[in-house]
């Protein structure tokens, strides 16, 4: 038997629910009298709400044409390109999921090299036409070809591989590197997975040198044929240049960034840091090889099935919020007040302008901070046109659209007003006050509080059910949740417009129950407390530090503070304590460091300020770095039980989905309640043992 032929035998029946990606071969006649391309449409025969995936009858059908192609004579070069808006994202996650063995992991991984090189061994030059979206083993397709050409509208082009757990191992990690040099290559293949599984557009891998000509949507693909027929006829010749940069160091400096980033806890990147580190010298076959066995190794690992619950959670889940109401209920926003003038509420009002591209108006006390924040809006616009990230038309007309006025009368008209000052209830509560007087019996009012209780905010309005929790995280451009919170009597039409205006402002929203710190800041001020406790009863702050860097946290504790400023963290810890006295305490050493003023224990070098840290000393029961991260996830289990139990959220996964979009939980760990479940901390377990039992 062949290879081919083992690899089918093994794997062709593995995974039932497997869509098809067929390869539909056509001929095309090359502009100039170049000859005949042969003209491979990837299609699994739906629209492009069902992108094109690679399974292993995929890949036997892909193989299938270009054995067909490598068998004809009278061709002059072959190209690929996809279905309307897509071109392929890659392996079928879900027939990777399926994989039970590591034979089987193998296979997967030597079939899709052994199909794919082909299209850069035939005896004629090939061509990737990227038309839409190309991510994981749809990049690498293209990476096999010849040449490539992108359609400047290509929404995403990424290798997300090292954001679930894998990496590249269609050979990305070889032929990237090669192509465009190691330090760009390690963008696209460790650095923006591990930020949010950041892509980029068809432009931005234009100017990488993924691709090597980029034309308009249009007429992107009789371009790129036209591009093509020169290219084969002799008429262009391509350049790529050449990438003198310290291959070696370069890798270096990359593992240095992903050890302050994970601290060892994902292997995935660093074995992908290894594979383009042996690119340099590997021949195409070792390379492969080496990839395979990379391969194999995650797919047979813990990291992979929780990498892909969570991307279940983030894809499946966030676009269709439980609890919800039907959208239609949701009223029209035509524009949106925004209470206080500060970097918060300065970011809200930018974002509500972009993205609803209706008007904004902030108040506050005075026309310094008005200026100041309206100012801010103006100068970020600013830099995203430097940054072409909008047009010259565009940012005069955003900040046409957001504009300040001293008095509330300028809500008269809103549909939407939210507030964004002091964290303190009194001041709340004439906010709103003062904002019902001026605005219609239509007009949302939402709140930005990160802790209070929305029924007592509500308790004066002459209509608290138009009032709803709408809870952003900093930054507000970046964290992708938002919390909405139903007060004791939000109505649904209130509630279904919070829900449409987040989904507008391309937030993946959550419902949570009013309850104290709702999500996030429930479990963050748990976690936060119970170091803080360490630390007070004597365990060295560096110790209590650095207890969970096995977790991969995308920050320390400490650190953590110091985002969020100790005066914000002793606020949630005190109204946490008030609301349950029995499992939150309130430090005092936390409040010696608000009253001296310090923004944290660190001073802006990051080194360890030994004032700040003096003030927790005095502690005579030190822990070790075990105890202080079981008493940790035991308190974090405790609480999530009792969340659960108490119904702030629908189900478990509405806590996995706030803590990785909110606080940025990583996607190896699978979601908080998972990992609780498989550590064996969490008794009784949260999940549905289909959840519960992915690997630890």
């Amino acid at each position: 038997m062949t290879n081919v032929e083992n690899w089918r035998a093994l794997l062709g029946g593995r995974n039932t629910d497997e869509v098809v990606t067929k390869a539909l071969v056509r001929d095309v006649q090359l502009p100039y009298g170049a000859g005949t391309m042969a003209l491979i449409t990837l299609d699994n025969g739906f629209d492009h709400t069902k992108p094109n995936t690679f399974g292993p009858n995929g890949l036997f059908a892909l193989n299938g044409a270009l054995s067909e192609i490598a068998e004809r004579t009278d061709l002059a070069a072959v190209g690929v390109t996809g279905k309307p808006f897509i071109f392929a994202v890659g392996a079928d996650l879900k027939g990777a999921a399926a994989l039970s063995t590591r034979e089987e992991a193998l296979a997967i991984g030597a079939l899709g090299h052994h199909v794919f090189r082909r299209l850069g061994e035939l005896a004629i030059p090939s061509f990737a036409f990227v038309n839409g979206a190309a991510m994981g083993g749809g990049l690498e397709v293209a990476l096999h070809c010849t040449y490539r050409t992108i359609s400047s509208g290509v929404p995403a082009v990424a290798l997300p591989e090292c954001f679930l757990g894998l990496v590249p191992g269609w050979g990305g990690t070889q032929l990237l590197p090669r192509l465009i040099g190691p330090a760009k290559a390690i963008k696209l293949v460790i650095e923006n997975p591990l930020s949010q599984n950041r892509m980029v557009k068809g432009k931005e891998a234009y100017e990488l040198g993924v691709a090597d000509a980029m034309f308009e949507p249009a007429d992107f693909l009789e371009e790129s044929l036209r591009w093509a027929a020169r290219v084969v006829k002799g008429d262009l010749a391509v350049e790529r240049p050449a990438h003198d940069e310290d291959w070696d160091k370069t890798v270096a400096d990359a593992r240095f960034l992903v050890d302050m980033k994970l601290r060892g806890a994902s292997p995935a990147p660093y074995r992908a840091l290894d594979l383009i580190a042996q690119a340099r010298t590997a021949s195409r076959d070792e390379g492969f090889a080496a990839e395979d066995e990379a391969l194999a190794d995650l797919l047979m690992g813990d990291e992979l099935r929780a990498g892909l619950y969570s991307f279940d959670l983030v894809q499946r889940r966030a676009k269709r919020p439980a609890g919800a109401p039907d959208r239609s209920l949701a009223r029209k926003v035509t524009k949106v007040g925004v209470v206080g003038a500060g970097l918060m509420a300065s970011q809200m009002a930018l974002l509500f302008a972009r993205r609803l591209e209706v008007p904004v108006v902030l108040t506050d006390l005075d026309q310094a901070r008005l200026d100041k924040g309206v100012g801010y809006v103006h100068a970020e616009v600013d830099k995203l046109l430097g940054k072409g990230r909008v047009s010259a038309d565009q940012a005069n007309r955003l900040k046409a659209l957001v504009t300040g006025s001293l008095t509330k009368d300028a809500f008269a008209d809103a549909d939407f007003v939210i507030e964004a000052v002091f964290e303190d209830m009194a001041v709340k509560k004439q906010v709103f006050a003062e904002v019902e007087a001026v605005v219609s019996a239509e007009c949302v009012l939402a709140t930005n509080t990160s802790s209070l209780s929305l029924t007592e905010m509500g308790a004066g309005l002459a209509h608290p059910e138009r009032l709803v929790g709408f809870h952003f995280f900093n930054p507000v451009a970046v964290m992708p949740l938002l919390e909405i919170i139903r007060g004791a009597v939000t109505d649904d039409a209130t509630l279904a417009t919070a829900f449409a205006v987040g989904k507008s402002l391309k937030k993946s929203s959550v419902l949570v129950k009013d309850a104290p710190a709702f999500v996030v800041n429930r479990l963050l001020t748990c976690f936060m407390g119970e170091v803080v406790t360490a630390v007070d009863e004597g365990t060295p702050l560096e110790v209590a530090e650095h207890a969970l860097d096995g977790l991969g946290l995308p920050m320390s504790p400490f650190a953590l503070l110091q985002l969020v400023g100790p005066a914000v963290g002793l606020h949630v810890a005190e109204t946490l304590h008030e609301a349950f006295p029995d499992r939150f305490g309130v430090s005092e050493n936390m409040a010696k460091l608000v009253a001296a003023g310090k923004p944290g224990v660190y001073r802006p070098d990051f080194t360890l300020d030994p004032e700040a840290v003096a003030l927790f000393s005095g502690g005579t029961s030190p822990s070790t770095a075990e105890q202080v991260r079981e008493r940790v996830l035991a308190a974090l289990a405790r609480e999530v039980r009792i969340m659960l139990d108490e119904g702030v959220v629908a189900a478990p996964q509405d806590i996995d989905l706030c803590m990785i979009l909110g606080a940025g939980w990583p996607f190896h760990l699978g979601g908080i309640t998972p990992y609780l479940d498989r550590t064996g901390i969490a008794r009784p377990r949260f999940l549905s043992p289909g959840v519960a039992s992915l690997p630890a």
